[in-house]
């Protein structure tokens, strides 16, 4: 209905400037389907990628393959945004490019102050273990964004370590500190830490956890973890997390 009384033009305004996640959703979706030439797609795109909400950039960046325009999805290699990134990766290799490389180019040098904390985390969501090589200098870059986007990369490739994160939970930026206690409460040896303030922060940390929806039930490991860490827990409770995870109680 909307697509036939706004022009695709006014579609991808709307889509942009509403903040309303289902009228972003149709009129994003009007204005991709209307255009069927270079003109129409002038007037769609622009708004559509500079829009402020991530799923109507990410439904811009998607078109650009459509418009013949894939070359133009690279800087939204390093969108804020997890979704506009894995958009601009499909869209990248779908024209037979390498976003690993892309990322690994820019991360590479670990004091440039051009860096985006985008393209850091993006390496770590398509890159391997051996990335971690690259993500480990930019841990002292100047930018803290830079700095949180290492830590999390770190740990996202399973390569956090705790001796050379430690100095990072007193950063100066807030957003560091929180990664970084995030990256390292994983191992319950930091109950035992000399550090009263991780040892808390780890404390809080499994007492939260839950087991991931689509992660490995039944690991032994898991529940040796959780009954080295029963003090922590009611037996009921315990009892719960260990039924959760798979584990016998």
């Amino acid at each position: 209905m909307a697509s036939q009384l706004l022009r695709p033009a006014e579609l991808a305004d709307a889509a942009a400037r509403d903040q309303d996640p289902v009228v972003q959703d149709l009129c994003a979706t009007a204005a991709l389907t209307a255009p069927r030439d270079e003109e129409s797609y002038e007037s769609v795109l622009p708004p559509l990628l500079s829009a402020r909400n991530p799923r109507v950039r990410s439904a811009g960046v998607t078109a650009l393959r459509r418009a013949g325009r894939s070359k133009q999805a690279e800087p939204f290699l390093s969108d804020r945004s997890a979704l506009v990134r894995a958009c601009a990766r499909y869209v990248v290799r779908q024209q037979g490019g390498d976003p690993a490389a892309w990322y690994r180019e820019r991360c590479k040098a670990p004091n440039d102050p051009e860096l985006l904390p985008g393209a850091v985390i993006g390496l770590a969501e398509c890159g391997n273990r051996a990335d971690a090589g690259l993500l480990r200098p930019l841990l002292v870059h100047p930018a803290a964004g830079v700095r949180a986007r290492a830590v999390a990369g770190l740990r996202a490739l399973d390569c956090a370590d705790v001796k050379q994160m430690r100095p990072l939970l007193d950063d100066p930026a807030a957003e560091v500190v929180r990664e970084t206690a995030t990256a390292l409460l994983p191992s319950v040896g930091l109950l035992a830490d000399p550090d009263m303030k991780l040892r808390t922060w780890a404390a809080q940390s499994v007492q939260r956890w839950r087991p991931s929806p689509d992660g490995r039930r039944g690991d032994a490991e898991v529940g040796e973890l959780l009954d080295r860490s029963r003090h922590l827990f009611s037996d009921f409770v315990l009892r719960r997390r260990k039924w959760e995870a798979g584990v016998a109680g």
